[in-house]
């Protein structure tokens, strides 16, 4: 009868059995617009001095980032009145997944918005991002298989059906269990994501979205020894990419303290000695700059560098909002990328500090809410979103202060971009969407 009486709902009827009625996470709400808040103050500190020298209009960054910021904020509070369930109901979690493999794919028949890289589709009005929605349906498909197959996690039944009972037959033995059946399933979804977007030339979205899925995997349950052999894996991968790399660097510095090659020639053998068939030029190139300080300090050194010099001179207080002086074009991307830079020259440690932990407090209150859920779906859906958002601030962090090489990638609530932040706060709605569908005591 349930079946049935689904089948013949109408519009209004669908708007009925999802709209959520329950009180909202208060302190997690506090959080978001805190973040938006001190971004947006951020992002225009960082911003007036390129968009008046390259655009002749110092508040041009900050009002497109504001209006982004007004549309986000009203689909958060959209999404946040959808409950969870909708996005497992019928076609829906298919709709998302198959809708952003084809917006990753149609990118590579579309013209290049920038030469060399697929990353953007030209609306005209503005640019879209699908590894922005990519990042969403990998979160999605997570909470949806698990959340639907979570129970063979634990199940130590051989496969005796389709083609799992074919591989068993076939080797003779029961190497093929139910408890696989569900992480072949996301395995499949989101390392093709995450390849589709290594094929558009950015290797930041696919390194946030091969961790989302391995987030979501340990979260669905995935037994640990997994995790430690796809952890060698790993391993392995980074030592055959940065070993001949790290080899080249030292012939070099050899070869220059012998005379063999002049210091003008030395940027260019170190890269044509590290040049590699798995990696793309313009990536070894930043993995060499990480590696090596001295590398092309007018090219791949040169955001790095001007990044420190922001981070070391604002010291333990800073040098006072509005008054760094890496962003006067010194600092490339000073609104986007390493925007953090500048809020360390500009807060110093203590605000920077302070940013970090606001970071850490949406996560654990965002985990908080996803552990209080009532359905698996929720708890996954709800962990997933707040954990990308961690993790994206970890690695944009970790690229601002030379952690690691530098890709590509933005300040949650504080870089530009439209796409970014309707999105982002789209996806924080229904983290409080699933609060208001909680066990959480809102009061």
């Amino acid at each position: 009868m349930a079946n049935n009486s689904e089948k013949g709902l109408s519009l209004k009827g669908i708007i009925r059995k999802f709209n959520n009625f329950g009180g909202i996470d208060i302190w997690f709400l506090a959080i978001v617009l805190c973040l938006l808040g001190v971004g947006l103050i951020m992002m225009f500190s960082a911003s007036y001095p390129s968009a008046l020298a390259l655009d002749g209009d110092s508040t041009l960054y900050i009002r497109y980032q504001a209006i982004y910021a007004v549309l986000g904020i009203v689909f958060m509070m959209i999404f946040s009145k959808i409950k969870p369930d909708f996005w497992r109901w019928k076609i829906i979690p298919y709709a998302v997944f198959g809708g952003s493999i084809f917006l990753l794919l149609i990118v590579f028949v579309l013209p290049q918005y920038k030469a060399g890289f697929y990353r953007w589709i030209d609306l005209g009005f503005t640019t879209f991002q699908p590894s922005e929605l990519a990042k969403f349906a990998v979160i999605v498909a997570g909470a949806y298989i698990y959340g639907k197959y979570g129970k063979k996690m634990s199940s130590t039944k051989v496969v005796k059906s389709g083609i799992g009972a074919t591989v068993n037959e076939k080797l003779g033995m029961g190497l093929v269990r139910e408890s696989w059946i569900p992480t072949w399933m996301f395995c499949g979804y989101f390392g093709l994501t995450a390849i589709l977007v290594f094929l558009e030339n950015h290797l930041s979205g696919c390194i946030l979205i091969f961790s989302l899925g391995v987030f979501m995997m340990f979260l669905g349950g995935v037994r640990a020894r997994w995790f430690a052999a796809g952890i060698a894996l790993v391993l392995a991968v980074v030592l055959v990419v940065c070993v001949p790399i790290y080899s080249a660097i030292q012939e070099k510095n050899e070869k220059l303290a012998t005379g063999e090659i002049t210091q003008s020639e030395a940027d260019e053998y170190v890269e044509n000695e590290a040049s590699s068939g798995i990696l793309k030029g313009y990536m070894v190139r930043r993995i060499i700059g990480w590696l090596d300080k001295d590398f092309d300090p007018l090219g791949d050194r040169w955001q790095p560098n001007q990044g420190l010099y922001a981070i070391g001179s604002g010291g333990f207080f800073g040098k006072g909002l509005g008054n760094s002086t890496q962003k006067y074009m010194y600092v490339s991307e000073p609104q986007n990328d390493m925007i953090f830079s500048i809020v360390c020259e500009e807060l110093g440690f203590v605000g920077a500090a302070i940013i970090i932990l606001l970071f850490a407090l949406l996560v654990w209150r965002g985990i908080i809410i996803g552990l209080n859920a009532k359905t698996k779906f929720g708890s996954l859906l709800a962990m997933g979103l707040v954990l990308q958002v961690g993790l994206q601030a970890i690695l944009n962090i970790a690229v601002a202060s030379d952690s690691i090489p530098n890709t590509g990638i933005s300040l949650p609530f504080f870089s530009y971009g439209g796409t970014s932040l309707i999105v982002l706060l789209s996806e924080m709605g229904i983290v409080l969407a699933v609060s208001r569908d909680s066990r959480l005591n809102k009061k």
